[in-house]
This record gives structure tokens, sequence and C-alpha cells, in this order.
């Protein structure tokens, strides 16, 4: 069987760490504690009471995001009706955003629960949700070992960002 590695992510999940993490922050997930004041820089697109939405920095398809709750765990059954009821509340939010901003055609909504599951932040559960068009798979990513993204990350923020207020705010639908 070969393997692929993909060493280029490690940069991402250690951007999320400082260098020396004080003991209280010992274990503790690339998603955990994610202050207010750094949404813009983190790309985390809205807050809600028990979770939030953040974009993927290294997205499979333009506009990856994924909804995590602040509860730190890898335990689906951990969450209690209000939290998995607020993703799901948010994923819609952020569905409905993404069609706004980016008129997919589809989209994959789902969560890689444990490590053989292929989760590469296996101990804080979050939820993928990926903008699908037809023909975004193509030769590039298997013979060419490159992904085309299109579009700028920090204009996909703001877009989705003002979609999710305008939404939110009965501007947009």
């Amino acid at each position: 069987m070969q393997r692929m590695y993909s060493p280029w992510r490690e940069v991402y999940m250690q951007s999320f760490k400082d260098e020396k993490p004080s003991e209280k922050e010992e274990g503790k997930s690339v998603f955990a504690d994610i202050p207010p004041e750094k949404d813009e820089e983190r790309y985390v697109l809205c807050r809600g009471e028990h979770c939030f939405a953040i974009l993927n920095l290294y997205p499979y398809n333009c506009g990856h995001l994924m909804v995590i709750p602040y509860l730190q765990t890898p335990e689906f059954t951990d969450l209690d009706d209000q939290t998995k009821l607020e993703i799901m509340q948010i994923s819609d939010l952020c569905m409905r955003a993404m069609k706004i901003t980016l008129n997919p055609q589809g989209f994959n909504l789902g969560a890689n629960l444990g490590k053989v599951a292929g989760g590469s932040v296996d101990t804080h559960i979050h939820f993928h949700i990926v903008p699908r068009w037809e023909g975004d798979t193509n030769f590039m990513p298997v013979l060419g070992d490159t992904k085309v993204l299109s579009n700028d990350l920090h204009k996909v923020y703001v877009d989705l960002r003002n979609a999710i207020a305008d939404i939110k705010s009965g501007k947009a639908r």
C-alpha cells in the first residue's frame, strides 16, 4: 500500500498553538480557545452559544469550512442536544451563505469520527462542509499533485461572513 503524506497541513495545525503552551493548555486541540478578537485572523465566520464555524486554511475546495463545538471531545455522544441542534443550525446557515456567495451545486457534509475514519484532529470533534461543483475534481490533484483553488481565502471569508450577517438580519434568504 502506498501512503501519501501532506506535511504542509502541519503548518496549519501548528498555527493554532503557542510555541510553548502552558500546563493548563496541554492536551488542547488546535480548535480550542480561539479568542473572539482573533476571529478575522483565524477565519472564524460566526459563533453560537455552543459552537462556531471556521474556514479551513487548507481546503479540499474553495469555501470548505468546519463547524466546531466549544466542548473538546472526540465523541459525538458527549455532545448535548443543544450543541447538536446548534451544529445543524450553523451548518444550515453556512450552506445558505455559500449558496449566496459561491453558488455551489451541492455539498459534502459530515464528520470524521476517530483517527481510523480520517480524523486528523481526532481529539476534538468537528464537522466539515465542502461546497461542490460538477467537474471540481479533475486530473490536477491526481496527476499533478496540485489542487487548484480559484478564489482568494480572505475574500471568501469576508463574503461568507457578510452573507451570514445578512441572513441573520433578514436582508438575505
